[in-house]
């Protein structure tokens, strides 16, 4: 009787749990909800302390923190326009997802997948307060405050073989504090060129959702999961330092400048079989280096005399902006003394065939042009034997120093310390790898002669023995310039400065030319720090600031 008894039990444990999870899961899915009662509404005065704490987290990011402002303008703004976003954000929904369902139709018996309905309904997101950061950087940076509690209609259908399977999305909660940074600035419309995305904590986001009329997140366990695996997967995408870049602008119509990424190092071997030019049967080459969407002028060889076979051996350095695109050009011409030139040949080389910090040897076939159906490119013109480095730049965003508030400051405030750690370049004399130094003239302030006139003023660059010089602006005191110039450096002595001299330029008169102030920036700071932006106060001027960026982007 005994062993009939543990059977028996046993059987009904087995058989009693799983019909009792049923039946309580059918009755937690179909039973009807009770009425809601409506909340009872206090002034703050009124709660006593302990309700008040257990509200705090409620309380909107204005009234905690005094740098967040209300902007219930845009939220009545938002309800208003609410309707008419919801129809175009799911446009863009539609279009977005209908390449990403047909990669499965037809895979794993899938004959379509569709959305039944697709709806964000009544409710807007609301913005519970904005605080707007202030740089001194060519961007505009703000943090909403976002919470939304909607009440969508989100219905995918699932055609299978034959079944119809449905999965509806319903009573979305999210709330985030994203980061939006628009830049840079640009004088053409809507006046910034991207939009930087990125979430400053981990988003709060619930749901529900139903599988063929149940509701799956009613399932043990399987809620936490999934609210921990979203949080987990759109942190590891968004979550700052991450970023999402929306281009806004081509840099082409929004007036930006493309940063250098790299140096391309262009060695020029030799040439064989050239063309005969001159009366006697010979030829005067020499080359010229020309990189696509460069202003510069093009860089030249020395002038061989006399000699079809040429030995050149002379390098060149090129800074490289976009190695996807950019194309590099080799030209050869016979040197006359009077009159032009004559042309031997030409090649072009795409930088994308290059591998990085791998150095490739080219014989390249001169030709006369590159329309490869050209009948005139079937005559021979000699070889141009070259090789070609590219070496991009370190990327190191972490290295930057410089005031954050835009306050005057004098030189040696600019040598903070970087997020690298502290670090000594007395022991130092020279760079170990090359690099690009770049320097931005952005404008100057209160800039005088001696006479207190309205002066002509403009800049002077030098470092070592390049000097650049920035565009003449006639009468006025506070000059904007906002030139860069780029300085590509293989060998230089960390204990030299960089050189900016503000002058004034006279149209009569025997002194033509007048300082308006100078100052020098340490060599070694810049390559410490990375990147300095900032005022700087010009030196033998009484009141002259001058407003600079210098970055160093080493490979």
């Amino acid at each position: 009787m005994r062993i009939l008894s543990l059977l028996f039990d046993f059987i009904g444990f087995g058989f009693g749990i799983p019909i009792g999870l049923v039946l309580g899961f059918f009755i937690f899915i179909y039973s009807k909800p009770e009425d809601v009662k409506d909340p009872i509404i206090k002034p703050l005065d009124e709660i006593d302390t302990g309700s008040l704490i257990d509200l705090l987290h409620e309380i909107p990011p204005w009234v905690k923190h005094p740098d967040y402002e209300r902007i219930d303008w845009f939220n009545k703004a938002l309800y208003d326009m609410w309707p008419y976003l919801d129809k175009a954000i799911c446009g863009i929904i539609r279009s977005a997802t209908k390449p990403i369902f047909a990669e499965y139709i037809g895979k794993y018996q899938i004959k379509s997948i569709e959305f039944e309905t697709l709806t964000l309904g009544s409710l807007p997101p609301t913005i519970y307060g904005m605080r707007v950061h202030e740089t001194t950087e060519n961007e505009l940076i703000f943090e909403p405050a976002i919470r939304w509690a909607g009440n969508p209609h989100i219905t995918v259908v699932l055609k299978l073989l034959p079944f119809r399977f449905t999965a509806q999305l319903v009573d979305i909660q999210i709330f985030a504090a994203p980061r939006i940074i628009l830049r840079p600035l640009v004088p053409s419309f809507p006046c910034f060129a991207n939009v930087v995305v990125s979430l400053i904590d981990k988003p709060h986001v619930d749901f529900g959702l139903k599988i063929q009329g149940g509701d799956v997140m009613a399932i043990p366990g399987l809620y936490q999961f999934i609210q921990e695996f979203i949080k987990r997967q759109v942190a590891s995408l968004y979550l700052w330092p991450q970023t999402l870049d929306i281009p806004i602008l081509d840099s082409s119509l929004s007036g930006t400048i493309k940063k250098p990424v790299g140096i391309l190092h262009v060695k020029v071997v030799k040439a064989l079989k050239l063309l005969k030019m001159d009366i006697i049967g010979t030829s005067d080459p020499y080359v010229k280096i020309k990189l696509s969407g460069e202003r510069l002028p093009s860089k030249k060889t020395t002038i061989k005399m006399r000699n079809l076979n040429p030995e050149w051996n002379e390098s060149f350095r090129l800074t490289v902006k976009d190695p996807q695109t950019q194309i590099l050009q080799f030209d050869l011409y016979d040197w006359e003394q009077i009159g032009t030139h004559d042309f031997l040949g030409m090649q072009i080389v795409p930088l994308k065939v290059l591998i990085p910090h791998e150095t490739k040897e080219l014989t390249l076939d001169l030709v006369k042009n590159t329309n490869p159906y050209d009948p005139v490119n079937k005559k021979g013109r000699g070889h141009l034997i070259v090789e070609l480095t590219y070496n991009p730049f370190i990327d190191d965003h972490g290295n930057y120093s410089g005031p954050l508030d835009g306050k005057v400051a004098g030189e040696k405030s600019h040598q903070s310390k970087s997020r690298k750690g502290s670090k000594d370049f007395s022991c130092f004399s020279s760079l170990e790898a090359a690099g690009l130094l770049s320097v931005t003239v952005q404008g100057a302030e209160d800039v005088s002669g001696k006479n207190r006139s309205n002066p002509n003023p403009y800049a002077l660059v030098s470092f070592g023995e390049e000097t650049k010089i920035t565009k003449m602006l006639r009468k006025t005191q506070c000059p904007s310039w906002n030139e860069e110039f780029q300085f590509v450096i293989e060998d230089a002595s960390l204990k030299e400065k960089i050189h900016i001299e503000v002058m004034s330029k006279k149209r009569f008169g025997f002194r033509r030319q007048e300082s308006l102030g100078y100052i020098d920036i340490n060599f070694s700071d810049v390559v410490y720090n990375g990147r300095i932006r900032g005022k700087y106060n010009l030196i033998n001027s009484k009141n002259g600031v001058i407003h600079i960026e210098t970055q160093w982007n080493s490979t």
